[in-house]
């Protein structure tokens, strides 16, 4: 399979991408993850990135594009993969099917999880983090007096983005960059747009009847 699956903060996108990851064994391409190993690495394209981020500028996209052309060169990677996350604007898309074009290879399809704004502030609102493990909680599954991590004892805390102000204004920019492509994708037949309000096992079903048919009822 080779899919792009998109949504907003909060939206269970990191959780959907990571079934699909185990259904298909596929590659799981983060743009933020290829920029912290390239960066790591200290690759020409990850030191260009650091001089941005460094500067506190945005990364451009032909370094996230270049740094998503190195992922895809393996063969087993251009065959299976799920892009989680990218693109997030119009030219990032445009520059993507120009990438994807010249290693001659068709996306099955472009996912796109929406949920309501003010669900999805609830959620992240519930979102806490383990400052020693980095492992995510939700208080509604693990009670709101929790205060440590069950897995290694690190305090939990929760991330200033996360919280219902920070979160509107992601939204918002989110929205603005966010409606081309959306558009550009339905334009071209290859959206497909899915409630990721519903539980877990059921939004991942409504994935895989996409994925398995070309189609999906929503």
């Amino acid at each position: 399979m080779r899919i792009i699956l998109f949504g907003p903060p909060g939206v269970g996108k990191g959780t959907q991408a990571k079934l699909l990851v185990e259904e298909f064994h596929s590659a799981h391409i983060s743009t933020g993850d290829l920029l912290r190993e390239a960066m790591k690495k200290q690759t020409p394209l990850g030191l260009k990135a650091q001089q941005y981020m460094e500067s506190g500028n945005l990364v451009p996209d032909d370094v996230v594009i270049g740094l998503i052309g190195e992922a895809l060169k393996p063969e087993e990677a251009q065959q299976n993969f799920i892009l989680d996350g990218f693109p997030r604007t119009l030219p990032q898309a445009k520059a993507l099917d120009a990438l994807l074009e010249k290693l001659n290879i068709r996306l099955d399809g472009v996912v796109s999880l929406h949920v309501d704004n003010e669900e999805i502030v609830r959620r992240l609102d519930q979102r806490r983090l383990c400052s020693t493990c980095g492992r995510i909680y939700t208080l509604g599954c693990i009670g709101a007096e929790a205060t440590t991590c069950a897995n290694c004892g690190g305090q939990l805390y929760q991330r200033e983005d996360d919280k219902p102000g920070p979160v509107r204004r992601r939204l918002e920019v989110y929205q603005q960059q966010t409606k081309p492509l959306i558009d550009y994708y339905r334009e071209t037949e290859r959206l497909v747009s899915i409630d990721g309000t519903h539980e877990i096992g059921y939004v991942h079903k409504q994935l895989l009847d996409y994925l398995y048919r070309d189609k999906v009822h929503v």
